[in-house]
């Protein structure tokens, strides 16, 4: 069946629709350019919502399996690809990314020209968009609020160990909280419109999690946000690293067209020292108000300069625009969470940044 991605400029692009679509899909168009991960992008919950472009041109060959996904489920509001592999030729595979698909309603549409649509979006920016079986003009409506979409209602448990992190909650991947149990320690994940409950449980570390949207969606609860800074130390991962440099009286920015992908470069600003990160975000932090603020500038972005992570001279407070755990993408910034774990095991790691 014929289907049409009409982008909020004009552009139409056509292709052939597929899942269970029961009216128009509306939302914030943006294209992912990883050759695999497509699994963990689909459950991101930075993806709250979002039409989803991969402009590599196959997707799916290796199919959906039971330990990628960052989420219980999909968290896109639509995909669209070049060419959706009709069978997983993967032996942990569960199911066909299609059968996937269409089991959790998410409509998709294939044999499109992903990469004339990523070149519109590279040059007009960021915007709405419509996913229907005709070409139809999206609104000038903008999504707003995601993170209360994303972010759990409760808290939870994770893991067993001596040591305990609360993770703040704005929509977390999984794959965070996997890394910390991983290193032994249990697990609180508290929702951000409660991270006061973090001073109830006393954890001896806090991480920000990343998250979808607007950092200053998060505005009405920053002065709450800052109080657990101020006590706890503290990694703050995308979203998280936002919503710290807002806490601090820095300003945040949005992007053309965002970072998303596996394979951005980021220089650590001390040792001069590049890595290759995976990245999901459309806001950074403006570099101009972080000289107005206590904070410092630790990592910066290879390609245009942007701020990708900020740290306190004299409080245990880091933060990355990028995703150490990766997932998808490469490991290469893992040892930013035994850089974080250090600040937790030497008496909240003052004498670090002395």
């Amino acid at each position: 069946m014929q289907g049409f991605l009409t982008l909020q400029e004009g552009q139409s692009f056509k292709g052939q629709a597929s899942g269970q679509w029961q009216k128009p899909v509306e939302g914030e168009v943006v294209f992912f350019t990883g050759m695999t991960g497509y699994q963990e992008v689909l459950t991101d919950p930075s993806y709250k919502g979002q039409i989803v472009v991969f402009t590599y041109p196959l997707i799916g060959n290796y199919g959906i399996n039971e330990d990628d996904s960052e989420s219980g489920s999909p968290q896109v509001g639509g995909v669209v690809m070049m060419h959706c592999a009709e069978e997983a030729y993967h032996y942990q595979a569960t199911s066909s990314l299609k059968d996937y698909l269409t089991k959790w309603n998410v409509p998709f549409l294939t044999e499109v020209d992903t990469r004339e649509v990523t070149k519109s979006i590279r040059s007009e920016g960021t915007c709405q968009a419509v996913m229907a079986h005709e070409s139809i003009q999206p609104s000038d409506t903008k999504t707003v609020g995601q993170i209360y979409l994303a972010s759990k209602s409760q808290v939870t448990t994770h893991g067993k160990g001596k040591q305990h992190i609360a993770v703040i909650d704005f929509g977390y991947k999984e794959s965070i909280v996997d890394q910390l149990v991983e290193r032994g320690v249990s697990v609180s994940v508290v929702p951000f419109t409660h991270a006061q409950k973090v001073h109830e449980l006393q954890p001896d570390g806090v991480v920000l999690s990343n998250g979808p949207g607007d950092p200053k969606d998060a505005t009405k609860h920053l002065s709450e946000i800052k109080g657990v800074l101020e006590q706890f130390p503290t990694l703050g991962i995308c979203f998280g690293h936002q919503v710290i440099a807002l806490a601090y009286g820095a300003d945040t920015k949005k992007l053309a067209f965002g970072h998303r992908g596996a394979n951005h470069p980021v220089k650590d600003v001390q040792t001069g020292r590049v890595f290759i990160t995976s990245q999901n975000h459309n806001y950074v932090v403006d570099d101009e108000s972080v000289a107005n603020t206590v904070l410092e500038v630790s990592f910066s972005h290879v390609n245009d300069g942007s701020v990708e992570g900020l740290m306190h001279p004299s409080k245990p407070i880091l933060s990355a625009q990028f995703h150490p755990e990766a997932n998808p993408g490469p490991e290469d910034a893992l040892w930013l969470f035994d850089e974080f774990f250090t600040s937790v095991n030497s008496k909240k790691g003052v004498q670090i940044y002395a």
